[in-house]
């Protein structure tokens, strides 16, 4: 009797195995496949929540390419994140080999850097690359947040100011071009010497010192544009001896009418002088809206530029 109830019970859990053993399975498998867990921070009040040619926002922040990798390192800067953390899957077996090779381009990093706020824009990136496959990036921001709030509140109050409600695109467009000309001038000192007593690489120099480096009137540009709605970004030369400028050089992509164009308030506002060697300030629209082809254009005229030469395999938009 104890033999059959033995075999009763025993055949009773081998089927309970039976049936249960694929779930208990699959639940492990999911469990092993999803990882450690990603810990998400709350967006900032400048993310811009933009997708582009080049870099695109990351949804899920687990890489399976190349691309995933540069569109997950623009979402934690678009973000606004100091640090972030994620994971390379077993599937992507170059993606240690390929954050490593983009960690070591800072030209990558600079030109991602370009599509974000300027608020979120960073002047440093730490890629920390664990052979276990975890990566985490450390942004240093450029701005301080003293320095954020300012401008931001009096942006605002300019805006309010010289923004009417008539105003189409073009017109909006336009009236802040103009003001931040008028309102600027270029700061040579900082140019020939890399010294100044104005914060002139940044908005704030534009906005509150009255001085500018190309940085600093592109960043201001850049902050109007996106609270007028007008999505935009920066586009940056590369440094080079041969094919661009030796210095490098910064100006606004916007999107008017349908299509990308460029906005170039340094050269708009020339540094010139009078006779007697004054400085005389100029208000002009060479590089105002203007297509590739109408810049290179104006570039080729009586003072010849190298600095508009940007690599367009960075800004697909303009290729």
């Amino acid at each position: 009797m104890k033999k059959i109830i033995f075999l009763i019970i025993s055949i009773l859990i081998l089927s309970a195995t039976i049936i249960f053993l694929n779930p208990v399975s699959t639940f492990l498998a999911e469990a092993i496949s999803k990882g450690p867990e990603l810990v998400m921070h709350p967006l900032n009040a400048y993310t811009k929540k933009k997708d582009y040619l080049y870099v695109q926002r990351s949804n899920t922040f687990i890489p399976y390419s190349y691309q995933d990798l540069l569109n997950i390192i623009y979402t934690t800067i678009d973000n606004g994140w100091d640090t972030f953390t994620f994971y390379c899957p077993k599937e992507y077996e170059k993606c240690l080999s390929d954050m490593e090779k983009i960690s070591k381009d800072e030209l990558i990093y600079t030109h991602i850097n370009n599509y974000v706020h300027p608020f979120n824009s960073f002047s440093s990136i730490d890629t920390v690359i664990s052979d276990s496959g975890e990566i985490t990036l450390n942004v240093k921001f450029l701005y301080p947040e003293e320095d954020k709030l300012k401008i931001d509140a009096e942006a605002d109050r300019i805006l309010k100011e010289i923004i009417k409600d008539d105003m189409d695109v073009y017109d909006q467009i336009k009236t802040v071009h103009d003001y931040i000309v008028e309102h600027t001038r270029y700061d040579i000192e900082r140019n020939e010497k890399d010294t100044s007593p104005y914060k002139s690489n940044t908005a704030y120099g534009a906005i509150f010192d009255g001085y500018a480096t190309c940085v600093g009137y592109t960043d201001l540009l850049a902050i109007y544009l996106t609270k007028l709605g007008i999505d935009n970004y920066k586009i940056a030369t590369t440094p080079d001896a041969i094919s661009y400028s030796k210095t490098g050089h910064i100006w606004n992509a916007v999107y008017y009418n349908n299509e990308w164009v460029h906005i170039d308030l340094t050269w708009d506002d020339p540094v010139s002088y009078d006779a007697n060697k004054n400085l005389v300030d100029y208000l002009f629209h060479t590089y105002f809206l203007v297509n590739n082809e109408a810049m290179h254009e104006a570039d080729i005229g009586e003072t010849v530029l190298e600095e508009h030469n940007f690599d367009a395999n960075f800004y697909l938009e303009f290729k």
